[in-house]
């Protein structure tokens, strides 16, 4: 109040001159710009929850630990450690250091010194035994061989068996890496003229040996033999490919195989057969199970199946007195029209089904022969589709039709036991191995005693090494392509659960190398089968497949039409304001430094 009443006392000619247009007398109020800041608060307010609704949840994925992975996989393959022991029994003059030498020698030439993933990283040692059980060892042996356990009138004709259960408690003892110890045992005869046939054996366990007269005087012949033994048979399998190329074994990507075995009736109006599969599978099929239950879990069903023609046609041989089929008609023989086979309910989408098929013809082509293109038949008379299955032709011993009711029968123990030896010859070449016992070579012949797991021990050893391998590798592949596809799209929906599988797949393959490096064959096989189908659950989850896979611009593009025009007049509204605020304030300033002024 004296404020106001000093003013009014100013004369009028003191007063400063006031223009409207740039002065104001009072100070501007806030409510106007308060209401307008408010308006924009509560619009921006309202864009965070609008963008916290439309939020994707993504759990955190080790991305680092899954390029390390990548890494390792490819620069350093993974190498499983192997021990090989040579004891050379008979030989006189031997220098057994330099037998190691040069056994050593040949195995690096036959490998080539092969870094590629599944190889062996050996440790040789050799032991020579003369005739009088003395024995001799290199500086690098691994192996308490007890000199003079191995006697040479052991390895007789026909004893092969008794031969290989023999030398298997001879090497139980031997310190190899996790018992993984391959040996070959060379055996000179003194009896005979040097000229006899030398005899190779690989047994069923992982001894194999040699056996002939005059093979001191053949040095160089029998280096090269044990040198092949153990590269191409123990670290080959048999195989001439040492590398993983493709799908090398007919695995589901979740580690599961499921056998379905199929008895196919062509026309019941002229017969009817059925088998006791129970026995087939109890007997024959659950050691083959379980001897690969580290590579792989499998499953067995059976069907019995009526009106099933072949799409192929055959033809009347005379001097054959058969019906025959050539090879040229083996890819029209299956009938996917007519041989309802997938019929399985327990296999999942990812699992492998491997058909197995009996057919018996009807009673118009009985019997029914497979003609190879040399003009023989097929000792088997069957044959294998690679990663479908095999199909073995199966004639009645009694061709003969007969006019009344047709016959039920069933298959006689005897000819299932053919027929199921037959299919686990189709089974081992669908996983790669011959079906036939001997394996061929430029140094000579090797006789393979068959096991009745179908795979002997060091086939076994073959197929956990490439096994382990290859899922590695699939498992690699599998989480480097979820990586760049998750950080290429950073709307994807990440489950807590694919993040959980993740994790556990990295575990499962540092698992599997820790494993191998030990020389764990079963062990890392199992771990890596393991890593590869948590690998893929995580790909393939469901809800990777979800409609939230818009990219920001396009949220931007659907959401702009309707906030876009209104978030502008509200920007455009709060400028003004503040805008008109300012102008208005710097009038009141003017004013207040004219009235000092006067």
């Amino acid at each position: 109040m004296e404020e106001e009443t000093s003013d009014r006392l100013i004369p009028t000619t003191m007063m400063p001159e006031f223009d409207p247009k740039t002065m104001r007398s009072s100070k501007p109020g806030l409510k106007r710009l308060f209401i307008t800041a408010t308006v924009l608060f509560s619009f921006l307010i309202g864009l965070l929850f609008l963008w916290k609704s439309v939020e994707i949840y993504r759990s955190p994925l080790p991305f680092n630990d899954i390029d390390s992975l990548s890494d390792q996989i490819e620069s350093t393959p993974l190498r499983f450690p192997c021990s090989f022991h040579a004891v050379f029994v008979g030989f006189r003059s031997t220098n057994p250091e330099k037998l190691r030498s040069e056994i050593e020698d040949g195995v690096n030439q036959l490998t080539h010194q092969s870094s590629q993933c599944g190889s062996c990283n050996f440790s040789l040692s050799v032991t020579v035994q003369n005739p009088d059980d003395h024995c001799s060892e290199s500086d690098s042996s691994t192996c308490s061989y007890r000199c003079g356990v191995i006697k040479r009138d052991v390895f007789g004709v026909g004893l092969d068996d008794t031969v290989d259960e023999s030398l298997n408690d001879v090497f139980s003892g031997c310190s190899g890496d996790s018992g993984k110890l391959y040996s070959v045992v060379v055996v000179n005869r003194e009896n005979g003229n040097g000229e006899d046939e030398v005899k190779a054996v690989v047994g069923k366990r992982r001894h194999a040996w040699i056996v002939g007269s005059g093979l001191e005087e053949r040095y160089g012949d029998v280096v090269g033999r044990v040198s092949e033994i153990f590269v191409k048979v123990f670290m080959n399998g048999g195989r001439e490919e040492d590398s993983i190329q493709g799908e090398f074994m007919p695995v589901g990507s979740d580690g599961r195989i499921v056998l379905s075995f199929s008895l196919l009736n062509s026309n019941p109006r002229d017969w009817v057969y059925d088998w006791d599969f129970q026995r087939i599978d109890e007997s024959f099929l659950a050691p083959v199970t379980k001897a690969l239950a580290p590579i792989a879990n499998i499953s067995v069903e059976s069907q019995v199946l009526y009106h099933t023609p072949k799409s192929s046609f055959s033809s009347w041989d005379d001097e054959l007195k058969s019906y025959i089929f050539r090879t040229s008609d083996l890819p029209f023989f299956v009938n996917s029209n007519e041989w309802h086979l997938d019929t399985s309910a327990g296999a999942s989408g990812r699992s492998k089904i491997l058909q197995f098929v009996v057919y018996i013809p009807s009673g118009e082509e009985c019997p029914l022969h497979l003609q190879l293109p040399n003009g023989e038949i097929s000792k088997t008379n069957g044959f294998i589709s690679p990663m479908w299955g095999g199909v073995i032709v199966w004639n009645p011993r009694n061709c003969d039709k007969d006019s009344g009711s047709p016959s039920r029968n069933t298959i006689s123990p005897q000819d299932l036991e053919q027929i199921v030896e037959v299919f686990l010859g189709q089974f081992r070449q669908l996983f790669g191995f011959k079906s036939e016992a001997i394996y061929t070579s430029g140094l000579g012949t090797y006789q393979i005693l068959p096991s009745k797991k179908g795979f002997t021990e060091w086939e076994l050893d073959v197929l956990s090494r490439k096994h382990t391998c290859f899922n590695l590798q699939s498992c690699s592949t599998t989480l480097g392509s979820l990586s760049r596809l998750v950080q290429s799209l950073p709307r994807m929906i990440i489950k807590d659960e694919i993040g959980e599988q993740v994790k556990y797949s990295l575990k499962a393959a540092k698992l599997a190398q820790s494993n191998a490096s030990l020389g764990g064959y079963s062990s890392s096989a199992s771990s890596s089968r393991e890593a590869r189908s948590l690998a893929e659950d995580a790909f393939f989850h469901p809800s990777i497949m979800s409609v939230s896979y818009f990219s920001y611009e396009h949220c931007f593009a659907v959401y702009s039409p309707f906030f876009l025009p209104v978030l502008g007049h509200v920007f455009l509204a709060a400028w003004r304001e503040w805008r008109r605020y300012k102008q208005e304030k710097a009038k009141y300033l003017t004013w207040l430094n004219r009235k000092k002024t006067a």
